[in-house]
């Protein structure tokens, strides 16, 4: 590790996210900690969804890591995570980024993983600030990050998604040890957020650009299970907020994180 996180490692829990939430809310929480379970049995994903993984091909994990910025400030905080994860894959993979991208891995803006267009990992962002009176209270913020490591018949059955794993850009026969992928993403997650909360979301825009999955492409935002809108994607802006040309507007139309998913429109 190169930079100051406690390390946790547990072969059954519910949920990380929600024990380290659980500890933001007791004010327990002092340092930076990543705590990875083996299985959890009540995994969660954005807005209420379970999150499917198998015990022994996937990785998940959560991190507490705590800013002195206003909540306010970390627009695009899942987006340079998305970025980290992959800087962790690069170095876990021995390959670098410009092939891992022609070899069709992604972002789906706001925090989703993807190879061609199926589902590698997701990412699930929550915590704040308890007090909004004390100016000096840091703003925990607790970073979950799933992944598929290789494919696996029970979570194909489980969910109706198309999915993908890691193994698909394992090239070099690297070991596909979850523990070696956790700490080499925790490395980035280092250096990436230290950067995130210094400089803002502005010095990763480009770089998330590169690895846009639907950039200039058709696309429909959905809240809630309902389409609300259609039209041109066109990146982001530099807080991270994705930029849509509707459909039949001139304007391009701004929308922050939330409740909101891509897909193609056909």
């Amino acid at each position: 590790m190169n930079w100051n996180c406690i390390l946790e490692r547990v072969a059954q829990t519910e949920s990380t996210n929600d024990d380290l939430m659980a500890r933001w809310r007791s004010r327990e929480l002092i340092d930076p900690v990543s705590r990875l379970a083996k299985h959890q049995t009540k995994g969660k994903g954005r807005a209420g969804r379970q999150w499917f993984a198998e015990p022994n091909s996937s990785l998940s994990f959560s991190l507490a890591y705590p800013f002195n910025q206003p909540q306010q400030f970390l627009h695009g905080l899942s987006l340079v995570c998305g970025l980290a994860v992959i800087q962790g894959i690069s170095k876990s993979l021995g390959l670098d980024e410009m092939s891992l991208r022609q070899h069709g891995l992604s972002l789906k803006w706001p925090n989703d993983l993807l190879i061609n267009e199926r589902k590698l990992g997701g990412i699930l962002i929550e915590g704040g600030k308890l007090s909004s009176s004390n100016a000096n209270e840091r703003v925990w913020m607790i970073i979950g990050i799933g992944m598929n490591l290789t494919h696996s018949k029970a979570l194909e059955n489980a969910t109706q998604l198309p999915i993908s794993a890691l193994s698909e850009l394992n090239q070099k026969h690297m070991p596909m040890e979850a523990d070696l992928v956790w700490l080499a993403i925790l490395n980035a997650l280092g250096d990436y957020l230290e950067l995130f909360a210094t400089k803002g979301f502005v010095p990763f825009r480009s770089q998330w650009d590169f690895w846009d999955a639907y950039r200039n492409q058709p696309v429909s935002i959905s809240e809630s299970g309902l389409i609300k809108q259609t039209g041109i994607a066109h990146g982001i802006n530099e807080e991270g907020a994705f930029l849509l040309q509707e459909f039949g507007k001139a304007e391009l139309t701004t929308i922050y994180a939330g409740d909101v998913s891509l897909r193609r429109h056909t």
